[in-house]
């Protein structure tokens, strides 16, 4: 069984051109360079046009509600820690509603894989601007004259300060690059970031793929993803030139290794002692 042996019958309702196809093909030759076991892969997705792709991969997914994938994968991976976790939403999904979650999810680090598809606009609901989109974007929800008045959330650096342990960002015109970030951040031990810029042909006529291609510029082969301070200062940098590569990597412990009742194994394969399920059940039939 691979990623690819999906059912057949479920038909990318993209738009043509949509960065998902680039995102979604990444992933799936990310799964086979790592040779996962896609019985023992979890795929959790939000809700948003991105959120589509769980319908396309063959493992076990879960769609939940919007803005919560984050805490569905913290529970998916505390009852099963042998799992690998892959929590997968857009930049409204996990900058607007589930703010919160990705905070503590990075301040815990837990170890689940967060790839974020950042188009910078809300795509499912028809084009309004999301909490990444660039100042002064007009949309026909944000005319003219003052569009966007609100300044966008760094992903990036946010994710560096909040505690994640491995931070990158791809581009999703290049797809042999994005597999490798994919694929280092599923390998990575903890919590593991990857900002994935998107365009979306349908509601955002500016940052487009002939945008990107003039900006974006792999980080050089001298920069140490552990020296924090560089990592930051390159994750500031968004304009003229936009740097995607590993920013930030370090390894400590994640949440799972603090908890006494991981000891022993996966919750799911511990008895419940001292619990009287006959009983129990005898009640709830």
């Amino acid at each position: 069984m691979s990623a690819y042996d999906a059912n057949l019958d479920y038909v990318p309702t993209w738009c043509p051109g949509c960065g998902n196809f680039g995102i979604i093909n990444s992933l799936k030759k990310a799964f086979a360079v790592l040779e996962l076991d896609l019985e023992q892969t979890v795929l959790v997705n939000g809700i948003g046009c991105s959120s589509k792709i769980g319908q396309y991969i063959n493992c076990y997914r879960i769609e939940t509600l919007h803005g919560r994938t984050l805490p569905v994968a913290t529970g998916v991976k505390l009852a099963n820690h042998g799992l690998t976790v892959i929590a997968e939403g857009g930049d409204g999904d996990g900058m607007g509603l589930g703010m919160g979650h990705f905070v503590h999810t990075a301040r815990r680090n837990l170890d689940i894989s967060y790839f974020i598809h950042n188009n910078q606009v809300y795509g499912l609901t028809k084009g309004q601007t999301s909490p990444t989109s660039e100042p002064g974007m007009f949309t026909k929800f944000t005319p003219p004259p003052l569009g966007n008045v609100e300044r966008p959330v760094n992903i990036v650096d946010m994710a560096i300060s909040l505690g994640a342990s491995f931070v990158a960002r791809a581009y999703t015109g290049n797809m042999n690059q994005l597999t490798d970030m994919m694929a280092q951040a599923i390998r990575h031990r903890g919590f593991a970031v990857v900002d994935i810029l998107q365009p979306c042909v349908s509601f955002n006529a500016v940052n487009t793929y002939a945008w990107y291609q003039q900006r974006v510029r792999t980080i050089g082969g001298d920069h140490d993803p552990s020296d924090r301070e560089r990592a930051k200062a390159l994750a500031g940098i968004w304009g003229d030139e936009i740097p995607v590569g590993v920013f930030w990597r370090e390894e400590r412990p994640t949440f799972a290794d603090s908890l006494p009742q991981l000891k022993g194994g996966p919750l799911t394969a511990q008895p419940l002692a001292g619990a009287d399920i006959s009983s129990l059940m005898e009640e709830l039939a």
